[in-house]
C-alpha cells in the first residue's frame, strides 16, 4: 500500500522563500509516503524564469532534501530550473536519501507564452514508488493523451498544476477521461487562490481510479489530505476488462 499527500493550497507570488516556510508548515504533519506539492509552488505560474530561476544546486531543492529525510518522504513538485543556459518547468522527485529525479514539462502553455520563457522538455520519465510504477506529468500536458498514453508501463499518473478556476470543468473531465483511458490511478495536485497576474485558482485536487471514480477530492479548500493506494485491485480489474491488449501501436516523435 501506498501512501500520498496532496497539499493544496495559495501560493505566494514570486516569494521562494515565504512559500518554502509555508510549506514546511503544512507539510510537518506528512510523514512516511509521497508528498506532492504543485505546480511553480515556490513562485506561482510566472513567467520571469531568467530572474527567478534557481540551479539544480539551488536553496530549495536543498530544502526539499532536507524535508524529505525529516519526513521520510518522497516531496514532488515543479519548480523553475536554470539549466544548461536554458529554463526549465522542472518536475523533482526527492527521495529520502537525497536521490534525486526529474521531468521537464513537455507542453508549454504557448496562451500565456511560457514557450518564450522555458524550454519543452524531451524525456518522458516513469518512477517507482513502492510497489507501483508512476508518471509525473506538469498542467497543460493533460491535455495531450498521446503523450500519457499507458504503455503497460505505469500504474499511476500524477499531474501537479496551476490550472485556472475558468477552466475547471475541463480539469475535472480530462483527469477522469486519463484515468479510464489508461486504466490508472489518477493523482492530482493544484493550488488555490490569485496570483499575481490576477489568475484564480479553485484547486479541485483529487485522486480518481481507474474507473473514473473520485476516491478523493478537495475542492477549494485549503488542506493537506492522504490516501492510500494499493495495486492489487487495479491489477484485477485490469485483468477482468483487459482493454489495454486492444491498445492502438503508434509511435510517438518527440
Amino acid at each position: 500500500m501506498n501512501r500520498f499527500y496532496l497539499v493544496q493550497s495559495d501560493v505566494a507570488w514570486e516569494q521562494p522563500d515565504s512559500n518554502r516556510q509555508h510549506f514546511s508548515e503544512l507539510m510537518s504533519t506528512c510523514v512516511d509516503g509521497v508528498i506532492v506539492l504543485p505546480e511553480m509552488f515556490t513562485t506561482g505560474f510566472s513567467m520571469a524564469s531568467s530572474r527567478l530561476a534557481e540551479p539544480m544546486t539551488g536553496v530549495t531543492l536543498d530544502w526539499m532534501k532536507t524535508q524529505a529525510a525529516t519526513l521520510r518522504s518522497v516531496i514532488c513538485g515543479s519548480q523553475i530550473i536554470g539549466d544548461a543556459g536554458q529554463y526549465f518547468n522542472r518536475f523533482l522527485w526527492v527521495k529520502p536519501d537525497g536521490q534525486v529525479i526529474h521531468y521537464d514539462k513537455r507542453h508549454l502553455f504557448r496562451m500565456a507564452n511560457e514557450h518564450h520563457h522555458y524550454a519543452p522538455g524531451q524525456d518522458r520519465v516513469t518512477l517507482a514508488v513502492g510497489d507501483m510504477q508512476l508518471l509525473p506529468q506538469v498542467c497543460y500536458d493533460l491535455r495531450f493523451p498521446a503523450f500519457s498514453r499507458n504503455r503497460s508501463d505505469y500504474d499511476l499518473l500524477l499531474y501537479v498544476a496551476n490550472w485556472p478556476s475558468s477552466r475547471r470543468d475541463q480539469w475535472l473531465a480530462l483527469l477522469k477521461a486519463r484515468a479510464i483511458e489508461n486504466q490508472a490511478y489518477v493523482i492530482a495536485v493544484n493550488r488555490i487562490g490569485l496570483d499575481g497576474n490576477g489568475v484564480d485558482y479553485a484547486g479541485d485536487s483529487c485522486v480518481i481510479d481507474f474507473r473514473g471514480e473520485a476516491l478523493l477530492d478537495l475542492a477549494a479548500s485549503d488542506a493537506v489530505a492522504d490516501v492510500e493506494l494499493e495495486l492489487a485491485p487495479l491489477q484485477e480489474y485490469r485483468q477482468a476488462f483487459p482493454a489495454h491488449l486492444d491498445a492502438d501501436e503508434f509511435e510517438l516523435q518527440m
